[in-house]
């Protein structure tokens, strides 16, 4: 199912952008000095920086050389930014089938102290790695395929995970001893008895605090049924709204006062209870739902249909639109993934570049093959972090980057520059907590 839709969502997102592009301007690169940085302290990276390190700040687009795969562990400095990048797993090494990769940028893959993350293999597995030695502790009981797991906030052992494809109960496993109870029981207690699947079709969320969860509700043959909020604290139904076309997918906003369903219908939001609605772009296209510096939900994405691609973000709570920068340079074009996950830094997002175009003149625009963070501000700031050197191939080498929930780390994918569908493997940066001003 994962792939199905996600495919057809890759499709229509790539017919909308090849279409007619207009020039822009780029703006210079320069260094900062950041004296308050604070470095990082423990994990591969502790001692990589030096005390007056500051990231490429500005859109200039820099040149990406040629670099040799790092081996596992290996502690390198990123060609082009000088990051501190590490290749955080080797599925070959470490028996992982077909691949060994971060599942999606919508998705948390750090725990509550930057610990521990998970990744997903090509079999349908998960597992679990230090996020400190690298190693590989052990397979996740419980989830397989489209379990669309989120750690807990605060509970560094306990994440949430759901049935294949959705089902009535909401689980939490514990990752120390790797066992399973049950969160929330949802038989009996929706609006509709021919109930069978209850998820967020794979890209949602709960609020911040994991308290209020939305999901979409689908009869056994996956027919939508409608959309509920349920609130886990207090484990009751707050509210529901009967649906006849089923979105792409749904999820919580990081406050949970909103719930957002995203389709080629288009994008909403409404309130849990359902009694507020609010349009806030046409159709369905990569995005995720970040926290603004002024601790609004912003919802953040890419306008294939604007006259120069902007990528945009949304106030869900005032409903203020700002273009943040366009895609469409001198005939140039880009795919790219949105990561707002790193709520414990807010006004920021993480952004995944792949499936590039070059300019009409042979340049390639500064925001192509790479993971980038962009602030969530009118004329924001970008700070360039990583080439991914991932070659295009398929779904699975796209780099789906996404950062802890500080902004300290990141995980993204990459084939480095194999070609190959399914060698595939996460690489993790680590930040200095400063670099992000």
């Amino acid at each position: 199912m994962k792939v199905l839709y996600r495919t057809a969502r890759i499709f229509l997102s790539f017919f909308a952008i090849f279409g007619a592009h207009s020039a822009s301007a780029q703006d210079s690169v320069f260094k900062g000095n950041f004296e308050n940085s604070t470095l990082p302290a423990s994990g591969p990276c502790a001692g990589f920086y030096a005390p007056n390190f500051s990231l490429a700040e500005g859109r200039a687009p820099l040149a990406i050389p040629t670099a040799s795969k790092p081996a596992k562990g290996a502690v390198t400095r990123e060609a082009t930014y000088g990051t501190c990048l590490v290749r955080a797993t080797d599925h070959a090494a470490d028996g992982v089938t077909s691949f060994a990769r971060n599942d999606y940028s919508r998705r948390q893959p750090f725990n509550a102290d930057s610990t521990r993350f998970f990744i997903n293999s090509g079999n349908g597995a998960w597992y679990l790695y230090d996020a400190n030695t690298l190693q590989k502790l052990k397979q996740l009981n419980g989830l397989s395929g489209d379990a669309e797991p989120q750690w807990h906030p605060t509970d560094p052992n306990t994440l949430y995970y759901l049935p294949t494809n959705g089902g009535l109960k909401l689980y939490a496993l514990n990752v120390a001893s790797n066992t399973s109870t049950v969160a929330a029981d949802f038989t009996g207690k929706l609006p509709w008895s021919n109930a069978a699947h209850v998820w967020t079709k794979s890209e949602g969320s709960p609020s911040r605090d994991a308290r209020y969860w939305g999901f979409q509700v689908e009869d056994v043959n996956y027919k939508i049924l409608g959309f509920v909020v349920w609130d886990l604290q207090q484990n009751r139904l707050v509210g529901s709204k009967a649906i006849s076309v089923r979105p792409d997918h749904i999820s919580m906003s990081p406050s949970g006062r909103w719930i957002v369903s995203s389709g080629f219908e288009g994008v909403f939001a409404y309130s849990p209870d359902f009694s507020q609605v609010k349009q806030l772009h046409t159709t369905t296209e990569h995005s995720d739902i970040a926290i603004g510096k002024d601790g609004h939900d912003v919802f953040v994405s890419i306008d294939y249909g604007s006259g120069d691609g902007s990528v945009f973000m949304v106030d869900i709570d005032t409903g203020v639109r700002t273009n943040l920068f366009p895609t469409y340079v001198s005939g140039a074009a880009t795919a790219l993934h949105f990561s707002g996950k790193a709520y414990d830094k807010p006004g920021w997002v993480l952004l995944g570049a792949y499936a590039g175009s070059p300019s009409s003149n042979g340049t390639v625009p500064w925001f192509e093959e790479k993971v980038f963070a962009l602030e969530l501000a009118a004329n924001p700031k970008v700070y360039q972090i990583a080439a991914h050197r991932s070659g295009r191939n398929g779904y699975w080498t796209e780099p789906h980057s996404a950062p802890n929930r500080d902004f300290t780390r990141l995980l993204f994918n990459s084939n480095w520059s194999s070609g190959s569908d399914t060698d595939v493997d996460a690489y993790m940066i680590q930040l200095p907590a400063g670099a992000l001003r």
